[in-house]
């Protein structure tokens, strides 16, 4: 068994394969999660259920998700890694296996409703580890990796849902994506890097005479804004997850083919996207520059959109929602790297959890708003209204965001004058081992969130998205890339 020290804290050298076996869990598992949607949605369709079963099929999927993630992250950053995943992963398969086997509506929701429970656990524990497996320079590659893994399993599973429901009917889909589940059985089994429970880096870091530090969202002003600022843009797109079918197949008069091709845009502009600000994001060290950066990048986002409002057939949508894509992937690795550095170890499953609830709950707002809103105007118009109340959004958010900078630079010079006195009260040997080692352990050295005492050698913190998203989540593939960011 690997020693507290080599447990969720940042290695001297990165472990890539503990990299890839998450990379291809997360992968497998999100196949699996949208190959399982895609097929219920069509068995739904099929037994005769109307707009309403498919809703609650959405909003049982979405829900968990949001309400458990107070829970759930603190179940990320209290339990061991190992048993979450395991537990989870196995959990989720007998789920899916009685969905195979399920015929009524009513307790294919409930069941699709336990099912989104087990990845409101694991979306965090997984986001939690990766920054814990790899150096901190590594970190926005190790980021792109993950995100690719997610972007695949979101564009495989609905083909390969069509495939199998068309071949087979609904129960093998299922049967397969029960299987998926033990992708994440094997990988909990097989990654060396744990965090949680005792194991948790936070004691071995924080020393034995001193407690973790608290770590509260509203503390840090410039998680705070990129948090809230995400979940709004989020809420404003969020009815393109509605709208999109009846503009592209009505007003657009798209084929199922060039519907497809246009739906699959947006998640392959998220590959280039993320792995261009992988390279980018390290010589980023100011965080306000990520914050400013992932601004820039959602405006982008939902300029995107606004042209796609505007174009005369379906096929120049493609080229709109491809640059769209790429800025969500860029603001994805931007999002995570920011969250990283500025939460600390201890608590990154929570930070995590409540920016995938935040995010998820505003996107079941937009599904909401775009129903009510399909009944009383044309689809263009809706398209378009999204992509300008996300830019007003944007535009809305400069100033919160200018004051969250200005908080948090006002910290700076608070935190950096106040060490010297502390540290004079110090033995010069316990000092000198705090400056030496707590590096070396954690591999995060920044300042202490606002609002909590500077110490000797600084505060080490680091954190999200979800990609699902988010990250994170489950909807339909491309909503699902728009509505998380991660």
């Amino acid at each position: 068994m690997p020693s507290p020290s080599a447990l969720s804290a940042c290695p001297p050298s990165s472990r890539w394969s503990d990299v890839g076996f998450a990379t291809v869990a997360r992968g497998v598992s999100t196949c699996g999660d949208f190959l399982a949607a895609t097929a219920l949605t069509l068995a739904l369709q099929s037994a005769g259920a109307g707009g309403l079963a498919v809703s609650a099929l959405l909003l049982a999927a979405t829900l968990p998700l949001v309400v458990l993630a107070p829970l759930t992250g603190r179940l990320a950053d209290r339990v061991d890694s190992r048993t979450l995943l395991v537990g989870a992963g196995l959990a989720q398969a007998a789920v899916c296996l009685g969905l195979a086997y399920a015929g009524h509506p009513v307790l294919i929701v409930a069941l699709v409703a336990l099912l989104a429970s087990g990845l409101a656990v694991t979306q965090p524990v997984l986001a939690a580890l990766l920054p814990a497996m790899v150096r901190a320079e590594d970190f926005p590659r190790a980021s792109a990796f993950n995100q690719t893994a997610a972007t695949i399993g979101m564009l495989g599973g609905p083909a390969l849902a069509g495939l199998l429901v068309g071949q087979f009917g609904t129960r093998v889909p299922l049967l397969v994506d029960a299987a998926s589940y033990l992708a994440l059985v094997l990988a909990g089994l097989v990654i060396r890097t744990r965090r949680g429970g005792s194991r948790s880096v936070s004691s071995v870091a924080s020393g034995p005479d001193r407690p973790a530090p608290a770590w509260r969202l509203r503390s840090d002003p410039l998680l705070v804004a990129m948090v809230a600022t995400m979940a709004a843009v989020v809420g404003a797109l969020g009815a393109l997850g509605v709208v999109e079918v009846f503009y592209l197949r009505e007003t657009l008069d798209a084929s199922a083919t060039v519907f497809g091709v246009v739906t699959a845009a947006w998640p392959l502009g998220i590959l280039p996207g993320a792995w261009l600000l992988a390279r980018l994001a390290p010589r980023f060290t100011d965080d306000v520059t990520l914050l400013w950066g992932g601004l820039v990048l959602l405006a982008v986002c939902c300029l995107m959109v606004l042209a796609g409002a505007a174009v005369p057939i379906a096929l120049l949508v493609v080229p709109c929602w491809l640059l769209g894509g790429v800025a969500n992937g860029g603001d994805s690795v931007l999002n995570n790297l920011l969250l990283v550095r500025r939460v600390p170890e201890a608590n990154r499953g929570r930070a995590f959890a409540v920016f995938g609830g935040a995010t998820q709950g505003a996107a079941m707002v937009g599904y909401l708003v775009g129903g009510l809103a399909m009944a009383v105007a044309a689809p263009r118009l809706l398209v378009a209204a999204c992509g300008v109340a996300g830019l007003l959004v944007v535009a809305v958010a400069v100033a919160p965001v200018a004051r969250a900078v200005r908080a948090d630079r006002r910290h700076r010079p608070a935190r950096a004058a106040r060490p010297p006195r502390r540290t004079a009260r110090l033995p010069t040997r316990r000092r000198t081992a705090r400056s030496t080692t707590r590096p070396a352990v954690r591999g995060w050295p920044l300042p202490p969130p606002p609002g909590e005492p500077a110490v000797p050698g600084g505060v080490t913190v680091g954190a999200w998205t979800a990609s699902h998203a988010p990250g994170s989540g489950t909807s339909s593939s491309s909503t699902a890339c728009r509505s998380t960011g991660v």
